[in-house]
């Protein structure tokens, strides 16, 4: 059995770079596209059907998202070939980036499974998580799940980052008290 570390909320969001399709080397946490927040999807890679069925979904929300500040970056650690060839599978028109590493999965406080297969793929690869990094770059949110069944409902999750983004709800950040 090994040790996990894991995030909590409110603290600062780790520094973790990876790379983009399109030759960039882009920071998790660091909102883009005039959003204040960022929104990290980790999923599990391009063997897993629930993934590309989670990201296809989730681009159905990024206007919402975008209109509240928050941008979308996915991760995974595939390859760049992986993600290429899984391109052809999403609808997404947000960032998705690959090769993160199981260092930096750690850093992230991810559940890291083995391969049953090498027909499942080749490497490691990080059990879905999801972080929500505002604009100091403190979280605000976070989902991890040890595997592929449990993830946040995204009208709930949207919903409830809609009614946290609204300054009149005076909404804190729930769940800083860890041991």
């Amino acid at each position: 059995m090994s040790v996990s570390v894991k995030l909590s909320a409110g603290s600062n969001f780790p520094s973790i770079r990876v790379n983009t399709l399109d030759g960039n080397t882009i920071s998790l946490g660091r909102a883009g596209h005039d959003a204040t927040s960022q929104m990290v999807v980790v999923y599990r890679g391009q063997h897993c059907p629930r993934c590309t069925k989670f990201l296809n979904q989730l681009e159905e929300y990024k206007t919402r998202l975008l209109k509240i500040g928050i941008d979308i970056l996915a991760v995974s650690a595939d390859s760049k070939a992986q993600l290429e060839a899984h391109k052809e599978k999403l609808t997404t028109s947000f960032s998705i980036a690959y090769g993160l590493t199981q260092e930096q999965m750690q850093q992230l406080g991810l559940y890291i499974s083995i391969p049953r297969s090498e027909q499942e793929t080749d490497h490691d690869f990080a059990e879905p998580g999801l972080f929500v990094i505002n604009r100091v770059g403190v979280i605000q949110v976070i989902d991890l799940s040890n595997n592929p069944f449990c993830r946040p409902e995204l009208e709930a999750l949207v919903s409830g980052l809609e009614w946290i983004s609204d300054p009149d709800n005076d909404y804190p950040i729930r769940g800083t008290f860890a041991y």
